[in-house]
């Protein structure tokens, strides 16, 4: 099923399975037979309960279904051996009435070309003990072809699946389980228990075959699994076989034994030549053939059989097969076989190196076939570094194109693979220029520092060659790290000027190469003087100009005009200057001039201009030019004389110069340039222009004149001012009255005609009143001195406010002034004029006063006036002024706003005036009046103005908040008899604290708006009884929740509680809850007992009945509340009253909240009532929300309190408490024995351990500690128990140390022993452990030996194990005292091969059968002929006949004759004469019989035909027809048959 698709029906339940319960669903790997399987009991005759087990098998392809009798089944894929195909077998366990079977079946056809399962069924053991056992489950372990058959006993069986033989039988749960499955890791299963224990069974492969063949005695069975699984353990019994077969001459069977033993152990060379010494039978497939066929059959060859099946392959040519093998990987590929293949086909041979991973002849073949482009990935690949530079010369000399290429890819990398100048001398060798170069542009191509010197090589070899791609080069500018220097020179002699100077820094080569502009792209040149510093660049400049001023001067002008800046213009033009070059000056500073504000620049650019006659170009610059000097430019042109005058007439002009240009001009008697200078150039300049000819005496006529001709294009201001200054005005009235009558409206015109009249007294204030256009303020200005009545009219025309003013003040022109303030109604210029600091204020105010209000009759000239003095804050003269105008019967007497000034005006300057102003005056705003009154604190005079206006609220406010007399104010709401006024009375009486008045004010007014206020101050006052009837008031007006809340907090107070009851029972709004708090609050238990009952509160109904004392009600009413936090409340209040019964009830809510645990825990603590506290935890175990929480705090109490317990209750608890927190107790309270066994089942072993030693008396038990060290982190504690147990319990230490040692360091081990004396307390310890063959345990060994002078044991040990230093026990064994030590250690020296050592030792010692044993064993002559002479010399005549015997091959017979001779000792030295006779003579027969044979082979030889007569295969051919081929060996009328190789084509006959 995959989503969220749903289930789909495949068949229907068999009947046979009603009533049963299904217990399992099996399918097989490719779900086409599926399989049901149920469970029911059955009642037999003898009344015994049988469970039967019922199966329905059902086929997907034919749908269809068969009931089968069984209880457990599965289904497996094996292959039988010979198959293609894996068969689908079916395997079924049921126990009957008659027995357990176990049934295994092939289902379905089986697969074309494979033959059939056959059915195999075997007995199921079931002990006696379990007459009800039954199969409950089976499982199939694909991996060893093992059936795993679990039963309801906890019994498991152990079959092989092609056998049906049980394997294995055991019991490994004491409970079902219930539940099993395959468990890939081990290839076993798993499977989980009643208990919820996980159990795992698997097969040890290392184990299995050994156990069958020991245990089972079924050699058969376990030669078929280790060769089915290639499993260890059946080796002797596979080379038995085989061994058998073969000499049974049963050549094909042995073959398959030798294929099908496990790990490969009978695929070696010795097997293959075995083979090859067997001939072929005439007529029949050669046993060799056999043997490789049917390992090509079963898989890959290794790579011995690799070699010797292609080796003859390759000598027939026969190639296809063995690419035929490689594509199938039937052949393991080794550098051998690579070799081999080469000489006949190089891309195979790669093809062989490559997956036997051969680099070097990888990357040979890889050069040699052409594939270039695959080395330095391969050896990247495969991290083999081969000699490059080799590679690349062998490619080079092959295919040069191929070698650029194979170039380029070492040097591809950011790291080159070899020496790039290396590789550059390859490609030079064979003058390859073109190429070294395409191969360094890409070598160099990031430019690194350390490339320089190639960068060099590579410019210098084609500047010499092709000067053409140098340059390219160079104009690419890929490369800056070469020598600049070398390569300049290089390209000067090549002729590449313009890169020589690009390399050049010195200045002297510079400019030997710069003056030939001709060679050069000027463009360039420009550009490339940028590079240089500025004295080098003015040098240039410099010699450039002497060399060919004609021909460089214009490329010295770009080069100028481009780094002018940097070259500095001064320097630029001293160097055109020195070569009197104007006309390079000019052009120069005409490109820059523009952009230049050096006035420098700029004056020698005129006079530059001036030189060469560009007159056009002084007169732009002059009128254009803003850097330029103006003085020394016009004294310039002054001096220059030029022809044209317009240049300086135009700079005088800019610069207004005009009075010195009129001079110049008149003085040369250039007139008519004043002329054209008026009339064309500038005619705004004519006033000035005036006045210069004014200086000069010029003619009135003329200056008349010009000025007509000019007609107003100038500032008549200007031309006054210039005629008025030189005391000319009336020079130009004609011209005036003119211009005014024809229609002119210019100021100037009107200013300048008003100044004549006034002067010549003509009418003028006429002309004053009446002209519209003159400037006030520049007539004013011009009258004052001469009229200050004539400034005073211009001012006041044009509104000079402050020009007037100080005309007037000047003059005492005062009722003039007074009569223009109020006309204006400018309160800015009141406000100036009435300053304090103002001297002349007072006979200003007293004008205004006066004269200027009696005669204006306009109101807003009086409303200005007012509010000016207000804002000069001037109130006694505003009081004198508004009496005048309200006062004295005026038109403005009943004006409102005048009389709320006046009155204003008095509460702020004189407020004794202000009672008589209210009572006189009718018309003012009274309220807004009054409130004033009230800020200024004038608070009878307010209640006098709210009384006389009848507005009683405010005035009563006015008694109580400002005048503070609440008795003037209780008589005033008398009086007045109004409820608000009633209200407002009752609001400060409650303020002042008069609670019960302001009550019976507030009842009076009928008032419950402030039932907040009232109860607030009630309450703190405790005026309860006043308060409800307040309430009981305001209840009726407003059914607020407020008031009725606090109605019934008031009847609580007053303890009125029957009240309280009745009210509480009726319809209500109150807040019952809050008022029940506060009842509680205030320990008024009964009325909230009440409360808290009315409204089902029983959390806070509890509390309250705790402190009425009524415990089990408190207990009740929290059952009801649930809630944990009154459980807790009820349960202190038990506690801290001793009612422990009633505790416990509430403490047992409490515990099952892990958070509460630990307050309730403290509370009990805290008053000593542990006894009582760890009942109440004992009785909480039993809970089923009882949770770690509960078992960790209790046995943290037993730790403290009873400590006798606490182990009882860890052994049944252990896995439900906080192991971290009880070790912590347990370690406070010292319970060693209890810390050990938590720190065991919380796996920190090393704690464990160190307690144990620590603590050995109250933890250590010698099981357990030997069961917990083994399991420890810290190998450091393996040392530190070895002490203890020296100190503690020295007798069983080597019980210790056997459990210690597979994890031991055995050398530190005997260390630790020896350092502490006790080597002989461990003998047992050296003994188990030396099969390890460690040199320490040894050497321990061997000298415990020595000191207990046990030679046999010596021995024995030094036999069996040689790890230890053998020349120093040999030394120290000849100097032992006893002879069979000595003897040993003849016997070391002898293994060290130490003959001499050895045999000299047998001497001393006199042990002759040692020392000629000895001898014989050496090999050396010398030893053996030494030992001789030694026997003579001793006489020992006998021990020189055995030596003859013991070292006959090494003694020399005729050493042996003359000491016999000598000595007359020939009777003893005869035998061995003689046996040397025999020997001599034997060889002598058998090289004349040898040669007889040779002579006659060499003559048959010569007789045979050169050509065979019949074709032989080269693989059963004799040694001398196969070149390279190992010897094979014939007997007598063996010869070898023709045959086919495995794997070869049918029906193909090698020829």
């Amino acid at each position: 099923m995959e989503g969220d698709s749903q289930p789909q029906k495949v068949f229907e339940r068999h009947s046979s399975l009603a009533g049963c319960q299904i217990i399992h669903y099996r399918t097989d790997v490719k779900q086409q037979w599926l399989l049901l399987i149920g469970i029911s009991a059955q009642v037999g005759d003898t009344q015994t309960n049988r469970v039967v087990g019922a199966m329905q098998l059902y086929s997907v392809e034919r749908k269809v279904s068969q009931p089968i009798e069984g209880h457990a089944a599965a289904f497996a894929q094996f292959t039988i051996p010979g198959n293609a195909s894996p068969s689908t077998l079916f395997c079924f366990a049921v126990r009957g009435a008659q027995g357990g079977k176990l049934h295994v079946i092939e289902v379905g056809q089986p697969a074309q070309g494979n033959q059939p399962f056959p059915k195999k069924a075997t007995d199921v053991f079931f002990p006696p003990e379990a007459q009800n056992d039954f199969p409950v489950a089976m499982q199939v372990g694909q991996k060893y072809d093992v059936i795993y058959l679990i039963t309801k006993y906890g019994y498991i069986h152990l079959y092989d699946i092609e056998t049906a033989t049980c394997i294995y039988m055991n019991r490994i749960s004491g409970d079902t389980i219930f539940v099993t499955a395959p468990h890939d890791a081990s290839s076993g299963i798993i499977g989980v228990n009643r208990k919820g224990q996980v159990l795992s069974v698997s097969v040890e492969e290392d184990s299995i075959v050994q156990y069958i063949t020991t245990t089972l005695q079924n050699p058969d069975l376990a030669l078929r699994i280790a060769s089915r699984n290639n499993l260890p353990g059946a080796e002797e019994l596979f080379v038995r076989k085989f061994n058998t077969l073969f000499q049974g001459g049963q050549y094909s069977d042995a073959a398959k034994v030798a294929a099908g033993a496990p790990k490969g152990i009978l695929r070696t060379p010795q097997t293959i030549q075995r083979f090859q010494q067997v001939p072929a039978q005439q007529g029949q497939t050669s046993p060799l053939l056999q043997y490789f066929g049917i390992l090509l059959d079963q898989g890959q060859l290794n790579k011995y059989e690799s070699l010797e099946l292609c080796r003859p392959v390759l000598q027939q040519g026969r190639k296809q097969l063995l690419e035929k093998w490689l594509k199938e990987d039937k052949l393991e590929c080794s550098e051998e076989l690579g070799d081999l293949v080469k000489v006949v086909d190089p891309t195979l041979a790669l093809s062989v190196y490559l997956r036997a991973n051969v680099p070097s002849k990888v990357i040979q073949c890889f050069a040699e076939t052409g594939q270039t482009q695959k080395i330095v990935l391969y050896a990247k690949k495969v991290g083999y570094t081969p000699d490059y530079i080799f590679l690349l010369r062998s490619i080079m000399r092959i295919n040069p194109d191929q070698g650029t290429q194979f170039a380029q890819m070492l040097v591809k990398d950011d790291e080159p693979l070899a020496d790039i100048n290396q590789i550059v001398d390859v490609f030079m060798e064979s003058n390859m220029v073109q190429q070294c170069t395409a191969f360094l542009l890409e070598a160099l191509s990031k430019n690194r520092p350390q490339e320089g010197p190639l960068q060099t090589r590579l410019l210098e070899m084609n500047l010499m060659y092709a000067p053409q791609v140098a340059d390219a080069i160079l104009g690419n500018q890929m490369f800056t790290h070469y020598d600049r220097a070398h390569i300049a020179q290089l390209c000067e002699k090549a002729g590449l000027l313009q890169r020589a100077l690009e390399h050049y820094t010195d200045l002297y080569d510079i400019k030997r190469a710069v003056v030939h502009t001709h060679l050069l792209n000027p463009e360039w040149l420009v550009n490339y003087f940028g590079s240089l510093s500025v004295e080098d660049s003015l040098e240039c400049i410099k010699a450039m100009l002497q060399s060919n001023i004609r021909q460089n001067l214009q490329v010295c002008v770009q080069i100028a005009t481009k780094y002018h800046e940097q070259l500095t213009t001064q320097a630029l033009i001293e160097i055109f200057e020195s070569f009197k070059s104007f006309e390079g000056l000019f052009y120069f500073l005409g490109s820059i001039v523009n952009f230049s504000q050096d006035a420098e620049v700029h004056f020698k650019y005129i006079q530059a201009a001036c030189k060469t006659g560009q007159i056009k170009e002084v007169e732009r610059i002059c009128r254009e030019s803003n850097c330029y000097n103006p003085e020394r430019v016009k004294n310039f042109l002054k001096e220059a004389k030029l022809t044209d005058q317009l240049p300086l007439i135009i700079v005088c002009d800019r610069f207004d110069y005009v009075h010195d240009l009129v001079l110049y001009l008149y003085r040369n008697n250039l007139q008519k340039y004043i002329e054209i200078y008026v009339q064309k150039v500038n005619p705004s300049r004519l006033p000035v222009v005036v006045g210069g000819l004014l200086d000069v005496d010029c003619g009135e006529d003329a200056i008349k004149q010009l000025i007509l001709v000019i007609r107003g294009q100038f500032s008549t201001d200007e031309l006054v001012a210039e005629v008025e200054k030189r005391n000319r005005l009336k020079l130009l009235l004609p011209w005036l009255e003119m211009r005014i009558h024809e229609g002119s409206v210019e100021p100037a015109t009107h200013n300048a005609l008003a100044k004549i009249y006034i002067d010549s007294n003509n009418n003028p204030e006429r002309f004053l009143r009446e002209n519209q256009y003159y400037d006030s303020k520049v007539v004013g200005k011009y009258c004052e001195k001469r009229d200050p009545h004539l400034a005073c009219v211009a001012y006041e025309r044009g509104h000079c406010d402050f020009e007037l003013i100080n005309v007037c003040n000047e003059n005492s022109l005062f009722k003039s002034e007074a009569r223009y303030l109020v006309r204006r109604r400018d309160a800015e210029l009141w406000a100036h004029v009435l300053q304090e600091d103002n001297e002349y204020r007072s006979q200003l105010i007293d004008q205004v006063v006066q004269t200027a209000l009696s005669e204006t009759q306009d109101p807003e000239d009086i409303s200005v006036t007012v509010k000016a003095f207000m804002t000069a804050d001037l109130p006694n003269e505003l009081i004198e002024l508004l009496e005048k105008i309200v006062l004295d019967n005026s038109m403005f007497s009943d004006h409102r706003n005048l009389q709320n000034l006046l009155i204003l005006t008095a509460i702020k300057a004189d407020r004794t005036r202000v009672m008589e102003y209210i009572n006189r005056l009718d018309n003012y705003d009274a309220p807004d009046i009054a409130n004033i009154a009230i800020s200024s604190e004038l608070y009878e005079e307010a209640f006098a103005i709210f009384r006389k206006f009848e507005v009683n609220t405010s005035a009563i406010q006015v008694l109580i908040d400002h005048i503070n007399n609440l008795d003037r104010a209780y008589e005033f709401a008398e009086k007045c008899n109004e409820p608000a006024v009633w209200s407002q009375l009752a609001r400060a009486q409650l303020s002042n604290g008069m609670v019960k008045e302001a009550i019976d004010s507030y009842i009076k007014a009928d008032d419950p708006s402030q039932y907040m206020e009232v109860v607030n101050v009630a309450s703190k006052s405790n005026n309860w009884e006043d308060l409800v009837k307040y309430l009981q008031m305001a209840r009726k007006k407003a059914r607020e929740t407020f008031i009725e809340t606090e109605l019934v907090f008031a009847y609580a107070m007053t303890n009125r509680l029957a009240d309280l009851e009745e009210f509480i029972s009726g319809p209500n709004h109150a807040a019952i809850t809050q008022v029940a708090d506060r009842c509680f609050d205030n320990k008024m238990y009964e009325a909230a007992k009440l409360l808290y009952n009315n409204v089902s509160n029983f959390a806070r109904l509890a509390i309250t009945l705790v402190h009425l004392g009524e415990y089990q009600g408190a207990v009740d009413s929290a059952r009801k509340a649930n809630s944990t936090k009154t459980w807790k409340e009820v349960c202190f209040a038990c506690v801290d009253n001793e009612e422990f019964r009633l505790a416990q009830m509430c403490g047992l809510h409490i515990v099952v909240h892990a958070d509460e645990l630990e307050e309730l825990i403290n509370y009990y603590q805290d008053r000593g009532y542990f006894e009582e506290l760890i009942s109440l935890l004992e009785a909480a175990l039993g809970l089923e929300r009882a949770h770690m929480g509960i078992f960790t705090e209790l046995a943290i109490l037993y730790s403290k309190y009873k400590p006798g317990k606490m182990r009882e209750h860890l052994e049944l608890f252990w896995s439900r408490v906080n192991i971290p927190k009880v070790l912590r107790a347990a370690d406070q309270a010292h319970l060693w024995a209890e810390l050990v066994f938590l720190y065991d089942k919380y796996e920190e072993f090393d704690n464990a351990i160190i307690t144990m030693m620590n603590h050995p008396t109250d933890a250590w038990k010698e099981s357990h500690f030997k069961d917990v060290v083994t399991k420890v982190a810290n190998i450091e504690l393996y040392y530190k128990a070895l002490q203890f147990y020296l100190d503690y319990k020295p007798l069983l230490l080597n019980d210790l140390l056997l459990v210690l040692t597979p994890r031991m360091d055995h050398t530190r081990a005997v260390t630790f022993f020896r350092k502490v004396g006790q080597i002989p307390l461990v003998k047992p310890y050296l003994r188990a452990v030396q099969n390890n063959n460690n040199k320490a345990i040894n050497e321990a060994l061997n000298n415990l030996l020595i000191e207990e002078e046990d030679y046999q044991g010596l021995r024995a040990s030094i036999d069996a194990f040689d790890n230890f230093d053998n020349i120093a026990l040999a030394q120290r064994l000849e100097k032992h005292e006893l002879i069979e030590f000595r003897r040993i250690g003849a016997y070391l020296y002898k293994g060290n091969n130490r003959w001499k050592q050895s045999v000299d030792l047998c001497k001393k010692d006199r042990l002759f059968k040692d020392a000629m044993l000895y001898a014989s064993e050496s090999r050396n002559i010398d030893i053996a002929e030494e030992l001789i002479a030694w026997f003579l010399e001793d006489k020992n005549y006998e021990c020189f006949a055995a030596s003859l015997f013991q070292c006959y091959d090494l003694l020399r017979p005729d050493v042996i004759l003359e000491l016999s001779w000598r000595h007359n000792i020939m009777d003893f030295a005869m035998p061995y004469m003689i046996q040397v006779m025999r020997e001599y003579t034997s060889k002598v027969d058998k090289l004349e019989q040898s040669d007889a044979v040779r002579s006659e082979e060499e003559q048959k030889a010569t007789d045979k035909p050169l050509v065979f007569s019949e074709p032989q295969l080269m693989l059963t051919a004799g040694p001398s027809s196969m070149p390279g081929m190992p010897g094979q060996m014939y007997g007598p009328g063996m010869y070898p048959v023709q045959g086919s190789y495995p794997g070869a084509m049918p029906g193909y006959m090698p020829m």
